[in-house]
């Protein structure tokens, strides 16, 4: 029988089987797989919500635009959709992320090895959330503390762990700190706060933005060295075409999206694709099986940078729930690449630096390098 161990380790296999949707004993749930079936669940809220006791974040760090649905959501979500589109994610974070990128570089590139995770993704993607919630004044290691309970906490959850104690204390100093910053005029929560949103409002949604600002950035990153560097031909071919990068980090989330799965809960009797859906059930989307149908993908379990539709996966999900931040880690992703790739000669990766793996989240452990120094 699958367990929740090998959900964490290698997903991929079962979630083939069991496509276009199936019940996993390990989950206690319904999975779904296929890309159209996920589309369909996560465009109608009204029969699969977020809004369930069961919701594993909201568990650990109160309701937010991410476990509400309807016109609760809508008023959670509104304040951050204008600073988070394209053009205002551009004008506001693009000389931050290509600054803290270029330090962040040159501070291991006399080295020779590192790892690129523990160096460059996660101290990237930590500054800019804090600088985003207006959270500069924190220490970036602090800020990363949070974090990293946090997720545990709510990764937990999802495998059926009660809420743990360092969760709960991370989210509360989380809560003093923003709470304590929310009158700083440029921040984003200060905006948010100016809509009408209340503190524990605020302070919830700014978690959720973390949350995903760090763990998607992170793993996007480091999934797409991962597949870069354990695919030496296509990595050759972004090396002599810098313009395919972009395309290679989509390749690469439609592979191992870092946010793997997305929780929703029946709300009523349904039957989907041949299963009989009862009310309460939970409905997992795997963004990652969506992201290997072979009827959208061809070769799915493929890494390809030049794929003509890499594009069309479910990352960032879909529907009301869409990633409010997607602009911004595809910039950080890219930005991020493009530095490393260029100036870190002969990039090789260790042989024994470990595989994505995780099962909420999916990235690798470490990304442990090494490259030719002038």
């Amino acid at each position: 029988m699958t367990t929740v161990a090998d959900l964490e380790r290698d997903p991929h296999a079962l979630l083939a089987s069991i496509r276009p949707v199936g019940w996993v004993d390990a989950l206690d749930g319904w999975v779904v797989t296929s890309r159209e079936l996920a589309m369909q669940v996560m465009r109608d809220p009204a029969t699969f919500t977020v809004d369930d006791p069961r919701f594993s974040t909201a568990q650990v760090v109160g309701p937010s635009m991410l476990s509400l649905d309807g016109g609760a959501h809508a008023a959670h979500r509104a304040p951050f959709e204008h600073p988070f589109s394209l053009a205002q994610t551009r004008a506001r974070f693009t000389t931050f992320v290509e600054e803290e990128t270029d330090r962040l570089v040159s501070l291991i590139e006399p080295l020779g090895a590192a790892d690129l995770r523990r160096t460059v993704a996660g101290p990237l993607s930590v500054a800019v959330v804090a600088h985003s919630l207006g959270l500069a004044q924190t220490e970036a290691a602090t800020v990363l503390e949070w974090y990293q309970d946090i997720s545990s906490s709510v990764s937990g959850v999802s495998a059926g762990h009660p809420v743990t104690a360092e969760g709960a204390a991370a989210f509360a100093k989380l809560h003093a700190h923003v709470a304590g910053s929310i009158d700083q005029a440029d921040s984003l929560i200060a905006e948010a706060a100016r809509a009408g949103l209340g503190t524990d409002e605020v302070v919830a949604n700014a978690a959720v933005l973390m949350f995903g600002g760090i763990e998607t950035t992170e793993g996007m990153i480091t999934n797409a060295l991962w597949h870069l560097l354990t695919n030496p031909s296509q990595l050759a071919l972004v090396l002599a075409d810098m313009s395919l990068l972009p395309n290679a980090v989509e390749e690469s989330l439609r592979l191992e999206p870092a946010a793997a799965v997305v929780d929703r809960y029946a709300t009523r009797d349904v039957e989907l694709a041949g299963a009989s859906i009862k009310r309460g059930d939970l409905v997992t989307v795997s963004l990652a099986g969506a992201g290997r149908d072979p009827a959208v993908f061809p070769d799915p379990d493929a890494f390809d940078v030049r794929r003509a539709n890499a594009r069309r996966h479910l990352a960032f999900a879909s529907g009301p729930h869409i990633c409010l931040g997607m602009h911004l880690a595809r910039l950080e992703a890219v930005t991020a690449l493009t530095a490393l790739l260029t100036r870190l000669p002969d990039l090789t990766l260790d042989p024994a630096s470990p595989p994505p793996r995780g099962l909420v989240f999916r990235k690798p452990t470490a990304v442990d390098v090494s490259w030719t120094v002038a």
